[in-house]
C-alpha cells in the first residue's frame, strides 16, 4: 500500500485510495470498520431493484447510505465515485428506459466489475438496450471528461466525496453540470468535530471512510460556497466502529452516516424567510402517496396545508416536484423569519419594552 504517512499530494491520496478499494478490499467483509454499511432501512420497492443486481457487483459494493430520491423517471443522473456499478444498475431500474445514468470512478478494478455487467442488467430490467455508461475519472475534474454542463437532473454520490482531496471542486463541478432546478442527492459520512492531521494521514482509517470526512458544519459551509445556498438534511445514524484498534485511534470523534440534498436554485435566501406561503401535496409522488419526505424536517402528509419558508416553496414549485403540488400564497409580504427556524428575532425584547416604559439606555 502506498505510505501515505510520507508523502502528501492529490494524487497519493488517489492512489491511496485506488489501493484500499483497488486491490486490499475484494468483498465487503473485508472493511475494518462498520462505516460502509446501508439496507437497513431500505423501502419494500428498492429491494426488489436491488435483488435483480448482478452479485459480483453487490459484494463489491462499499455504499454508507441510500441515493435513490423520489421521482426519478426519464432522469439524467450521475453517480460519483460509481464503484463496481450498484447504485448506478439500481438508478438505471428507476429512471427507466428513457432516461440515463452515468457513473464515475478512477479505480480499474471496480470499473472492470461494472462493466462486466451492462448488458446483463439491461435484460434484467427489459431494456431494448443499455441506459448506463461508465467513465474513468476523478470527481475532483470532473471538466476533464465527456460530460456537458448543466445537462444532469440529479447528481448522486454514496460514502465517497470523504475520500476526495479536493471536496470544494467536487462540488463546484457538481453544481456545474446541474440543469437549473436539479439536485445532488448523497450520502456520506461526517464528524462531529474537525479530524486531527495524524488521524488524517492514517491510511486505513481513510479508506474506511472515516478520517476524509468533513466536520459537518464545515460541509454545510462549503455546501454553500459552492453555490447550493441551503442545503437539507434528509437523515442520519451515528457510525459506530466495532473494531476495537480502529476506535482507540479516533477517541472521542463522533462519527454519522447523513444523506444530504443541495438544490440548484436561484433565489434561496441564506436564512428560512416567511412569505405566509403553504403547500398541499396532492399524494402523487411514486412511493410516496401518503406522505412526501423532502427533509428531516418536511415531512408534508398529503392533502394537508402545510406552511413552508420561503425556500421551501422554491424546492417544491422550480424543480421536477412542481406537479406534485398545490401552491399557496406569493411574494408580495415578508413577515421575517419563518417560525421554528432559529430565533424569530436575536435581539432582546425585553429592552424594548422598558424603553417604551420611559426606561433609558442603548449604546449609540
Amino acid at each position: 500500500m502506498t505510505n501515505f504517512c510520507r508523502r502528501e499530494g492529490t494524487f497519493v491520496i488517489h492512489d491511496q485510495v485506488k489501493d484500499y478499494y483497488g486491490r486490499v478490499l475484494q468483498k465487503s467483509e473485508d472493511l475494518q470498520t462498520n462505516a460502509c454499511c446501508t439496507d437497513a432501512n431500505m423501502p419494500g420497492y428498492l429491494k426488489r431493484v436491488i435483488g435483480k443486481i448482478h452479485d459480483e457487483v453487490l459484494t463489491r459494493y462499499y455504499g454508507c447510505g441510500l441515493v435513490a430520491p423520489e421521482q426519478l423517471g426519464g432522469m439524467r443522473i450521475l453517480d460519483l465515485g460509481s464503484g463496481s456499478g450498484r447504485d448506478v444498475y439500481a438508478l438505471s431500474a428507476l429512471v427507466g428506459e428513457a432516461g440515463e445514468v452515468v457513473g464515475v470512478d478512477m479505480t480499474d478494478e471496480q470499473l472492470d466489475v461494472a462493466r462486466r455487467h451492462v448488458d446483463y442488467h439491461a435484460n434484467a430490467f427489459g431494456y431494448a438496450k443499455p441506459n448506463v455508461r461508465f467513465l474513468k475519472g476523478y470527481i475532483e475534474k470532473l471538466d476533464e471528461l465527456d460530460l456537458e454542463p448543466g445537462s444532469f437532473d440529479i447528481i448522486v454520490s454514496n460514502c465517497v466525496i470523504n475520500l476526495s482531496p479536493d471536496k470544494l471542486a467536487v462540488l463546484r463541478h457538481a453544481y456545474n453540470l446541474l440543469k437549473p432546478g436539479g439536485e445532488m442527492y448523497f450520502s456520506d459520512v461526517y464528524a462531529d468535530r474537525r479530524i486531527p492531521q495524524a488521524l488524517a494521514e492514517d491510511p486505513v482509517l481513510y479508506g474506511e471512510c472515516l478520517s476524509g470526512a468533513l466536520y459537518w458544519n464545515d460541509f454545510e459551509s462549503m455546501a454553500k460556497t459552492a453555490g447550493f445556498a441551503d442545503p437539507r438534511l434528509v437523515e442520519d445514524s451515528p457510525i459506530t466502529i466495532n473494531n476495537a484498534e480502529q476506535a482507540a485511534k479516533t477517541g472521542p470523534i463522533q462519527f454519522f452516516s447523513a444523506t444530504y440534498r443541495l438544490f440548484k436554485l436561484d433565489g434561496l435566501e441564506p436564512a428560512c424567510e416567511d412569505y405566509g406561503q403553504a403547500v398541499i401535496y396532492r399524494g402523487t409522488v411514486p412511493n410516496q402517496e401518503h406522505q412526501f419526505v423532502l427533509d428531516k424536517h418536511h415531512v408534508i402528509a398529503r392533502g394537508k396545508v402545510f406552511p413552508v419558508c420561503g425556500n421551501t416553496y422554491r424546492m417544491l414549485s422550480d424543480t421536477r416536484f412542481q406537479r406534485h403540488f398545490e401552491f399557496i400564497g406569493d411574494w408580495s409580504t415578508h413577515y421575517g423569519i419563518f417560525e421554528g427556524c432559529g430565533s424569530s428575532l436575536p435581539y432582546d425584547r425585553s429592552a424594548a419594552s422598558s424603553a417604551e416604559a420611559g426606561s433609558s439606555g442603548g449604546c449609540c
